[in-house]
């Protein structure tokens, strides 16, 4: 909206407002002014109908009629007489009504309607004095009553409102067609008005829109007035020097922005290749911070293709490294998609963490569903090595969740940004007790307490790595479950706390459950031999279930 329009709208609310209460008043005093002139034009008529009645009914006192019906008639006739002589105008009527609220007595013929009777009776019943509103009729009318006790009358003198108010009518049309005058003359008025007042505005609009288009900052404003505007287009023009002057700047600036984005971005392609986009971005931001090390919780990945020494002496070089090449761009892509960090390969393997330098509320629902995915696509990348003729690739996947040491990690000519600690260790310990549990990936306890509600996971066994005495729970994973091994793994997870509670014929019995479906689940037959041998030789007081790992 332009301010022209906000200031007739904010103006001309005003002046129809005055016009409006002006017309108001107006209307308000003249209807006053004709009310008090009927009130006492009908109060004057009733007085002397009144004080006509009692004179008439004093007469029949004083001659002893009052018992006489046909002179009590002839009286009230006589004031029905009376009556007509002081009507005035053909709208008026004069009424006199018993207290049932049936007309005894009536200057023209009118009839009452059954709904106006009740306001009738309630006026006669309190003998109203005071001006009234009656509808009778069916029309407004202006009324004064009063009560004559010798006949138990209540007299209404009444006159239509309009031969009153017809008047106070006039006025308020009138007082509209003023409003309506005045409003189209203020509208005009402010529009000549904000017309002069916004042309300096204007004006200055229009250089500006110039500028924009052209790009020419050698365009000034005239100053018409010496006003705010006026000071306004001076400003204008000052700050538009400012520009001038700045911009020359800007152009110099921007060239060497230019340069300097150019070269980042080099640096940004070529450090991509071996760092986290994420770390990249974070350097960039605050350098400092990254010289500091930091203890976080994170998950820890290690993977490793199973019999490579075997599978590298099978192939030539240039076959091995395009294959690895293959390998690793899968294996990478799925990581980095589940929003983890490739921290480095060793070899064949590879180690990747969740969790830094950018930290996500479901890093270890992600670090599993990662080694999900790379198990799915290694069954792909084999199927294309079959294919040409190439040795499958058979991997293991580890994966552990704690607090770890992360950061960049070495001297000032070399430095890695990596994970280290315990939970690293033991994350690549678990990947080696793959081949020893014969499954593809196996998780930690701390793991399984995240993703249980997300994922059916399978008690393995309790182990102590290799260097450690104290014992942790491993689990195998999968994304879901048939009903064959639904029922499998929960015999199996019933059997293993059967097992920790040294219920051995017990657990034997889950585990046995579980082989009759698959004989060939190894765990399941590991398990049962162990529950076997317990049976016979059960283990010393204080055993945890805990197995020692004598190898890596």
């Amino acid at each position: 909206m332009s301010i022209r329009l906000k200031i007739i709208f904010v103006v001309l609310p005003l002046i129809i407002v005055t016009l409006l209460l002006a017309g108001t008043a107006s209307y308000f005093q003249a209807a006053n002014g004709i009310t008090r002139i009927a009130k006492e034009f009908l109060d004057f008529k009733a007085y002397e109908l009144e004080k006509y009645a009692q004179s008439q009914w004093d007469l029949l006192v004083e001659n002893n009629f009052t018992n006489r019906p046909e002179m009590v008639l002839a009286t009230q006739q006589g004031i029905e007489s009376f009556a007509r002589s002081i009507i005035r105008s053909p709208t008026e009527v004069i009424l006199a009504f018993d207290e049932s609220g049936q007309v005894k007595m009536a200057t023209s013929p009118i009839e009452i309607k059954p709904e106006e009777l009740p306001f009738i009776q309630q006026a006669a019943k309190e003998r109203k004095t005071e001006l009234l509103t009656p509808i009778l009729g069916g029309k407004d009318r202006v009324a004064r009553g009063f009560y004559f006790e010798p006949f138990r009358w209540y007299f209404l003198l009444t006159e239509e409102k309009s031969a009153y108010y017809r008047d106070v009518d006039k006025i308020t049309q009138q007082t509209i067609y003023i409003m309506a005058a005045a409003s189209l003359a203020a509208i005009l008025m402010l529009l000549i008005f904000t017309n002069v007042l916004m042309r300096p505005l204007v004006r200055v609009v229009d250089t500006m829109q110039g500028i924009i288009q052209s790009g020419d900052l050698s365009h000034r404003v005239e100053v018409e007035y010496q006003d705010e505007i006026g000071s306004l287009s001076h400003t204008f023009n000052l700050m538009i020097g400012e520009l001038e002057k700045a911009y020359k700047q800007i152009k110099r600036y921007a060239f060497e922005a230019v340069l300097a984005q150019k070269k980042e971005e080099r640096i940004r392609h070529i450090f991509q290749k071996y760092v986290p986009q994420e770390l990249i971005d974070k350097f960039f931001a605050n350098p400092e911070s990254m010289l500091v090390g930091d203890n976080r919780v994170l998950s820890i990945l290690f993977s490793d293709i199973r019999s490579f020494t075997t599978i590298s002496e099978a192939m030539a070089p240039d076959d091995l490294v395009n294959s690895l090449n293959r390998y690793f761009t899968v294996m990478v892509d799925i990581i980095m998609n589940r929003n983890g960090i490739v921290d480095k390969y060793i070899g064949d393997a590879i180690m990747a963490f969740w969790g830094a330098p950018v930290k996500h509320e479901d890093d270890a629902l992600q670090s599993v569903l990662a080694g999900l995915d790379m198990l799915d696509a290694v069954k792909d990348f084999n199927r294309k090595q079959k294919e040409i003729g190439k040795p499958e690739f058979k991997i293991g996947i580890g994966i552990n969740y704690g607090v770890v040491t992360v950061g960049n990690i070495g001297c000032e000519r070399k430095m890695d940004y990596t994970v280290i600690g315990d939970m690293v260790n033991l994350a690549s310990r678990m990947e080696g007790l793959t081949k020893t549990y014969h499954q593809e990936i196996l998780i930690s306890e701390s793991l399984h307490m995240k993703v249980k509600d997300h994922l059916p996971c399978r008690l393995l066994d309790t182990v102590a790595v290799k260097g450690k005495t104290r014992g942790v729970k491993i689990y195998t994973v999968k994304r879901s479950l048939t009903p064959e091994e639904q029922r499998r793994w929960t015999l199996h997870n019933e059997g293993m706390e059967l097992y920790y509670q040294r219920k051995f014929d017990e657990a034997a019995t889950k585990f046995q459950a579980v082989l009759d479906e698959d004989p060939e689940d190894f765990n399941a037959r590991q398990l049962l031999d162990r529950c076997i041998e317990y049976a016979k030789d059960p283990p010393p007081e204080g055993w945890d279930g805990v197995e020692v790992m004598k190898t890596k």
